[in-house]
Parts: C-alpha cells; sequence; structure tokens
C-alpha cells in the first residue's frame, strides 16, 4: 500500500462524511438553493487566495528544484486560470467580481486558510503536501462517486462547475501530487496529523457553506 493510500483509509469516516454531506450531494442533484452556492462560490473565491500562497510558501520548503517548480505553477495556476474561471463562475451566478473581492472569509475559512499558511511556513514540505493534498484529492472523489447524479441534475451552473473535477486533466493533477508525496515517502507518522487535519477543515468548509456560517455579532 502507498503512503497516499494508507493516508486516505486513515480518514475514512471524515472522507465518507464529505461525500455524503448535504450540500455536496445538493450540488450533484441539483436541489441545492442557488443562494447557498452564491454564499460558497464567494467564500471560495477568497479560500482560493489563501490557498494559492500556501503553495508558494511549500515551494519555499521544496527539497529540490523540479518539486519548487511543481508548487509555483500550481499556485500561478490558481491566481491565473483558476480565477478566471471563477470570474467566469461569478458572471453565471448573477456576482460582480467586487462582491468576491469585498466578502471577507468566515471563520472556518480563515482557520482552514491559516492552518494551510503556517503548515508551509513551519512544516516540513511532506507535512505541505499533506496538507494541501485532501483539498485536490477530495474534489475529484466527490465527482466521481457522485457522477450518475449529473445526468439528472436540472442545474446547468452545477452541472458546469462539476465537469471541472470530472476532467482527465484534473484527475492528472490528483495522481501527479500523489505520486509527489509518495516518492517522497516521508513517515506516515509525520505527514498524518496534517492530512487528517485538512480533511476535517474540507469536511467544515462544506458545514459552513450549508449554514452561511457568519462572524459572532
Amino acid at each position: 500500500m502507498s503512503l497516499t493510500e494508507k493516508l486516505r483509509r486513515s480518514v475514512d469516516d471524515v472522507w465518507s462524511a464529505i461525500l455524503g454531506h448535504p450540500f455536496v450531494l445538493g450540488i450533484y442533484r441539483g436541489d441545492l438553493p442557488l443562494e447557498r452556492f452564491r454564499y460558497y462560490v464567494l467564500q471560495d473565491y477568497s479560500y482560493l487566495v489563501g490557498f494559492a500562497r500556501a503553495l508558494a510558501l511549500a515551494a519555499a520548503r521544496a527539497p529540490d528544484a523540479e518539486s519548487m517548480r511543481t508548487m509555483l505553477e500550481l499556485a500561478y495556476g490558481e491566481l491565473t486560470g483558476e480565477m478566471a474561471n471563477y470570474e467566469k463562475l461569478l458572471g453565471e451566478l448573477g456576482l460582480p467580481m467586487s462582491d468576491a473581492v469585498r466578502t471577507a472569509p468566515n471563520p472556518t475559512n480563515v482557520g482552514y486558510t491559516s492552518y494551510l499558511s503556517s503548515t508551509c511556513s513551519l512544516g516540513t514540505f511532506g507535512q505541505c503536501l499533506a496538507a494541501l493534498l485532501p483539498c485536490f484529492w477530495t474534489y475529484l472523489d466527490i465527482a466521481e462517486s457522485h457522477r450518475g447524479l449529473l445526468e439528472g441534475n436540472p442545474i446547468p451552473v452545477y452541472r458546469r462547475w462539476a465537469s471541472v473535477y470530472l476532467s482527465k486533466e484534473y484527475r492528472a493533477l490528483v495522481e501527479m501530487l500523489r505520486a509527489l508525496l509518495d516518492r517522497l515517502a516521508p513517515p506516515f507518522e509525520e505527514v498524518s496529523g496534517p492530512f487528517r487535519t485538512a480533511a476535517l477543515y474540507e469536511l467544515a468548509f462544506w458545514e459552513a457553506a450549508y449554514r452561511g456560517e457568519t462572524w459572532p455579532a
């Protein structure tokens, strides 16, 4: 069993909760209210900025030039291609880019991006990868697990959003990151904590979107 397979099995409980979360199922079935999806998209835009920062920080922890280039290319991709996709998605939802820029991250968003930044600043490169991987990997597993639900999904914007994570390119990206961590082969005990914490934050992010989480008054 590879390291990433072992990490994945170690968080079966969290992974199952993500796959079965009502927000996730609502998107793929097409019965999630659009207002909840708009809230998620605005929060996710903010998250992507923090995620790109964590990727750039991880590059500084990389043990070789190839790994550093991979992290920097991913950070660049988040800030260019991914942001362009989000600008288009915002337009489909009737939201101006200014709304995304002005949206304050909710408590879970702040906690998640802060955790990624601190891990990618202070941890080993293996810990950086372990903390970043659940974001990529869970979206792939969600899409592949619920592919069948999209056939009856009546909401075009939900179908288009999900199709990104069903692409060959996205699967190749996840497999590349898994292979990078497997080749690095840090001790399981070194990376299992960051992997689980990040997976829990993924679950918390969906729950925050489902509840429309706000800061206390």
